[in-house]
């Protein structure tokens, strides 16, 4: 690691980071593109002049914050919004687009999915991207990569979450450069013919092909479904509850085309081609047909994200391993990832990126370690316990990250890892002659139904894998400062189990500290902290009042159903609370001095002695909105998801006319009541 901290490049990448942060979360840098070009080029011009006369800290010091500049500049330069040609400077009320698909994403129940570029506003030519929703109909086919369709409809503001810590579907998309959808059917669009020549077209198309001389060999849907994730990187028609399996076993990144697939495939490959290294420049060529032979792949797999990012590394890596020098691993990633970031920076936030890039440095830096805690004389012994090591040291690198994200352990992922993995690269490499055959019309339905059973077996495994429930720990709450508190830990600990010096221990001591203050401070704020929430849920009402750690949960929904809540989980999650839940809905209570009154279906709303209450409609009550207000005079009147909509907009317009603060939760949201 002290060497890394010595490579250029590192400290560059470092900065870049910086810079892509603070210009997405700031936008620092609002000008056009002749002073970005301008700020460029005198950051070169001082850097050139004084190059000779600044001490080497001052040097170093300019040039990081040229590099901190690059940051904000390639994220500035890569979103559309500020180029002139985005469409939304174009659109109007009326207006006519031209779509272009650009990736089919996993349906949902009612609509067929799709990021698709808008090619055309009127007659003029633009860029930029949005999510279109296109109505599941059985008469209708799905459309490919590179068609092209003509609407009229408008475009709509992607909706944030409605309900706390759920997950913001707006800003991951956002994080795509997405900022709008569509919704159709299929009489608003019409089809037109192919846009040019795309090489994302071009691998659809080959993809697409292959999928169709796969299905011929009927395998079933789960089996389809995992090797075309495995082998093709798409995972749209993997089932919900295949999905939970890989998930909850903790072996779901075998499903998606990354780092472990394309280091199996360099693996195999250098295997392959090494007695090319004999041969005068022999390991130049070998290389060559290694990197070649890589990208072809991600062209097959639909140059997806997660594909391009993964064969981008290991080509830093397979280039490296050509020099043939020692920390060469640590350096080509830290390349990479420079690279790619220049490239796509909004890569930094993207999961799959982060997951990947700590997965291999834990396995760089923390398999070593472990390795060498026992020296098995016996081969087979030898190889478990080496990938047993990979299994720990990956899982120590992505862990906090993990439960940050996804709040849950699979506590049995080692002996999924250990059982899956040694036979992966076969399975690889297997299903890859397969679909040679099968492209080239020659795959014996022995061979298909031989790799058939394989798949059907790793489901089965990894099925009864997640349904040891006692193994698999929900719930887990992790804050983003617990999780950057985490790695500190991680890093310092390694440092002094290397080093044994005071310094290092006293490093490991302090983030230990802080670890410990910051899990102080957390329970301290969720034990002092108390509100009262009105959830949004469609055709339901969902209450809750929070009190000294712990959420009490009004509601009519049967108690078993209501803890599956996804909404009740994020909050849970989020909060750090456990939650109880109460029958039934109440008439009247308070909050903080605040009377609150809840109008169901009766309609009852005349109670002696209440003024100035929050008034919650629910269940849609035929009520006098208009009485109500003159009687009660409300602070408030909200509207939960159980009402019917058009009861929804007569009421906000009594309360306009009213002058009464009105609040509609599948508009407006939650609503929280502090104080």
């Amino acid at each position: 690691m002290k060497k890394l901290l010595e490579y250029p490049p590192f400290h560059f990448l470092l900065c870049v980071i910086i810079g892509i942060t603070l210009q997405f979360y700031t936008q620092i840098w609002q000008f056009d593109f002749l002073y970005l070009g301008c700020v460029s080029l005198g950051f070169l011009t001082v850097l050139y002049f004084l190059r000779k006369t600044l001490t080497r800290k001052a040097f170093s010091v300019v040039s990081l914050l040229l590099f901190v500049f690059i940051g904000v500049s390639t994220t500035y330069i890569h979103n559309p919004k500020n180029h002139k040609n985005y469409y939304k400077h174009q659109l109007t009320d009326n207006s006519t687009s031209i779509l272009t698909i650009q990736k089919v994403l996993k349906p949902g129940n009612y609509y067929i999915k799709y990021v698709a570029k808008v090619s055309q506003i009127d007659s003029i030519k633009t860029n930029g991207y949005v999510l279109l929703s296109i109505q599941k109909d059985s008469t209708q086919t799905t459309l490919a990569v590179g068609n092209r369709i003509f609407i009229k409809t408008p475009f709509k503001e992607l909706i944030p979450p409605l309900n706390p810590h759920q997950f913001d579907y707006k800003h991951y998309l956002a994080k795509q450069y997405i900022y709008h959808q569509v919704f159709l059917d299929k009489q608003q669009f019409k089809q037109l013919d192919n846009a040019s020549f795309s090489l994302v077209g071009l691998s659809a198309s080959i993809r697409e092909k292959v999928q169709t001389s796969l299905k011929k060999h009927h395998f079933s849907n789960d089996e389809f479904a995992v090797i075309n994730a495995l082998l093709l990187g798409q995972r749209q028609e993997i089932s919900k509850e295949l999905l939970e399996s890989y998930t909850n076993a903790g072996a779901i990144h075998i499903l998606a085309i990354s780092g472990l697939h394309i280091g199996i495939l360099l693996l195999l490959l250098s295997y392959v081609f090494k007695p090319l290294e004999k041969l005068p420049h022999g390991m130049f060529i070998k290389t060559i047909c290694v990197v070649f032979l890589l990208w072809a792949f991600a062209f097959i797999a639909g140059l997806s994200a997660s594909v391009v990012r993964a064969v981008t590394m290991f080509t830093f890596v397979a280039i490296g391993q050509s020099f043939k020098r020692k920390k060469i691993i640590e350096y080509s990633l830290v390349s990479s990832m420079l690279f790619l970031l220049l490239i796509k920076p909004l890569f930094l936030f993207d999961v799959g990126f982060q997951l990947s890039y700590l997965a291999v440095f834990g396995i760089v830096w923390v398999q070593p370690l472990l390795y060498n805690l026992w020296k098995p004389k016996l081969w087979i012994l030898d190889k478990g316990w080496q990938l047993f090591t990979v299994s720990i040291a990956a899982q120590a690198g992505i862990l906090p990250i993990s439960l940050y994200y996804f709040h849950q352990f699979p506590g049995l992922f080692i002996l999924s890892n250990l059982i899956i993995i040694p036979f992966l690269s076969g399975i690889l490499l297997f299903g890859i002659i397969i679909i040679l055959l099968a492209t080239m019309n020659i795959l014996p339905q022995f061979l298909a139904d031989g790799y058939s059973f394989i798949i059907s077996t790793m489901n089965l495994f990894v099925d009864w894998i997640s349904h040891q429930e006692d193994f698999l720990l929900k719930e887990i709450s992790m804050s983003f400062e617990a999780m950057l508190a985490w790695y500190v830990f991680i890093v310092f600990l390694f440092q002094a189990w290397i080093r044994k010096t005071s310094k290092s221990i006293l490093f490991l001591f302090t983030s230990i500290l802080l670890l410990q203050g910051i899990y102080f401070y957390e329970k301290f704020q969720k034990m002092n902290k108390s509100e009262f929430i009105v959830f949004h849920k469609s055709r339901t009402s969902i209450l809750g009042k929070r009190n000294n750690g712990v959420l009490t949960i009004f509601s009519s929904t049967n108690d078993s159903i209501l803890q599956q809540e996804k909404l009740l989980q994020s909050y849970r999650i989020g909060e750090h609370v456990p939650s109880k839940v109460v029958d039934s809905i109440f008439n009247i209570t308070s909050y903080k001095s605040n009377p609150i009154l809840i109008v169901d279906s009766l309609g009852v709303y005349k109670i002696d002695g209440l003024v100035n209450p929050i008034i919650i409609l629910k269940d849609s009550p035929k009520i006098n909105l208009n009485r109500l207000i003159a009687t009660l005079k409300p602070q408030k009147i909200i509207a939960d998801g159980s009402n019917y909509k058009s009861y929804i907009n007569k009421w906000r317009e009594t309360c306009d006319k009213q002058k009464t603060p009105f609040w509609y939760t599948g508009q407006n949201g939650v609503l929280i009541i502090k104080e």
